[in-house]
């Protein structure tokens, strides 16, 4: 069984550590300390569930509906366009007090957000889905399969609690907001570099 759940993770630790919009926006949140448990959890449960459903055959939908990938594809790249606009905005309108001294948004709102972040984004699925799902069909065994899927799914817990945690060692330095307008303008920059990706 160490084989199966060495290879899920290491599997899984590859495509996790690439930036993301969701990434980035756990980050944001970290630094805010801004609903970082339910974040954090709620990206961890998400990918657990998509792994989980890959590595039960579930990319075959793909192949089921083939205009799926290009509804995905063009819906992600307009939800990163208008978040990288939102993004360019708060760093022109300059007003960041409430960002610096605590929550700005609600929970639900943030999860939403967060929601759009990991479901409308194409590259989870092929990431979890299709691939880890891919990568599963070397171990036909169900508990080879099991093992699998805990080895990859340990890796989204690890990560995104240590980045929404981790980014409050990054705190003294974003208690400007000089330091949270250069943030907004990074992550408005790679939001737009992703969505250009997507339709390329």
């Amino acid at each position: 069984m160490i084989t199966p759940a060495l290879t899920g993770f290491s599997t899984a630790a590859a495509f996790i550590l690439a930036i993301g919009p969701q990434n980035t926006f756990v980050l944001r949140q970290g630094l805010a300390r801004s609903h970082v448990f339910w974040l954090c959890l709620f990206c961890a449960l998400s990918d657990a569930i998509l792994i989980t459903a890959g590595v039960a055959g579930f990319g075959f939908i793909v192949q089921m509906f083939p205009a799926l990938p290009v509804v995905m594809t063009w819906g992600g790249a307009a939800f990163l366009v208008v978040y990288g606009f939102m993004r360019f905005w708060a760093a022109w309108k300059n007003i960041y007090a409430v960002e610096i001294t605590g929550q700005s948004v609600g929970l639900w709102a943030a999860l939403m957000t967060c929601a759009a972040f990991t479901w409308l984004n194409p590259h989870v699925y092929l990431d979890t889905l299709v691939l880890i799902g891919a990568i599963s069909t070397e171990f036909p065994l169900l508990s080879q399969k099991i093992a699998f899927a805990v080895g990859a799914i340990l890796p989204s817990f690890l990560f995104f609690f240590a980045l929404g945690y981790g980014a409050r060692l990054l705190a003294p330095v974003m208690q400007s907001a000089r330091a949270w307008r250069i943030l907004d303008i990074i992550i408005g920059l790679v939001m737009w570099a992703l969505a250009a990706k997507l339709l390329s």
